[in-house]
């Protein structure tokens, strides 16, 4: 039987997929896993997956139903104890696996897990996270404050990765779904991905409720992957950055009490759209 059902949400990405399902052979080693990739209409030759790799499951979808529909179509393809997500564009270490599992089964208190994610070059990405404010807009990961100033107090405050040694395993308010283990218990308690979240946010969305339901969500540096940062949403830069900033809207929304939405309501909008108008002036002039 398999222990961990490895889930993975393929748009256009075909390439890069098929070098990580290589990564994910080769880590595995022994070990049984069902491997699902479900792929959301690509037009980059999908079918490649079969013939290279015939285990693998692959569900293709006749259009691009977004990352939390595709997620919950893998989680209801298998029943292992443990699921992971894993973004295409990643390359495993050769003991993700053992160490991932053998922590999962140390620690039945954790539903989700996330390992330290690296850039190409070493570098620490910002998967770990504290839950967004109005302020994860100006210090966010990918904010030009950050980049300028990455030790200042408020992007220290929200990226969580930024001062952590990597030897201090933490909870966290939220991991990055590029690569989360999560345990199948708590998803049957606390249910799947919420749909309404084409893509971005649903990660935080479900860690969130992970935590209200008394799971605890974890941050282990101990572990890691590389993680080639966005290689489908570079492809179609506007509707990623829309719905980037539509699915942050939707989370306040979700999150906050009616009377603190309204109020924050303006704010909100006025400074999503300015955000969302700088990053494409930024991408135009680029």
């Amino acid at each position: 039987m398999a222990v961990i059902d490895i889930i993975i949400i393929n748009y256009n990405s075909t390439d890069q997929l098929l070098q990580c399902l290589d990564s994910v052979r080769r880590a595995l080693g022994a070990l049984q896993a069902e491997i699902l990739v479900v792929d959301n209409a690509s037009s980059d030759n999908a079918e490649k997956i079969r013939v290279l790799f015939p285990a693998v499951q692959l569900i293709q979808n006749q259009t691009n139903m977004g990352f939390a529909r595709a997620v919950n179509q893998g989680i209801q393809q298998g029943n292992s104890p443990y699921v992971m997500l894993l973004n295409p564009d990643t390359l495993m270490s050769d003991d993700f696996f053992t160490k991932s599992l053998e922590f999962m089964d140390q620690h039945p208190d954790v539903s989700v897990m996330g390992p330290k994610i690296l850039d190409p070059d070493g570098s620490v990405q910002g998967s770990a996270r504290s839950f967004p404010t109005p302020l994860t807009a100006i210090f966010g990961r990918t904010s030009l404050l950050t980049k300028l100033f990455p030790s200042n107090p408020f992007s220290q405050q929200n990226i969580l990765t930024i001062n952590s040694d990597s030897g201090t395993i933490k909870a966290v308010d939220w991991v990055s779904g590029a690569c989360m283990v999560v345990r199948r218990k708590a998803i049957d308690v606390v249910g799947m991905m919420d749909e309404r979240f084409f893509m971005y946010f649903e990660d935080a969305d479900w860690c969130k409720r992970m935590w209200e339901a008394g799971w605890k969500v974890i941050y282990n540096p101990c572990i890691s992957i590389t993680h080639h940062v966005g290689i489908s949403s570079k492809k179609n830069f506007f509707k990623s950055s829309l719905e980037f900033h539509r699915s942050a809207f939707n989370f306040y929304k979700k999150h906050k009490s009616r009377l603190v939405f309204f109020f924050m309501f303006p704010l909100l909008v006025g400074g999503l759209t300015l955000r969302f108008l700088l990053i494409l002036m930024k991408r135009l002039r680029a």
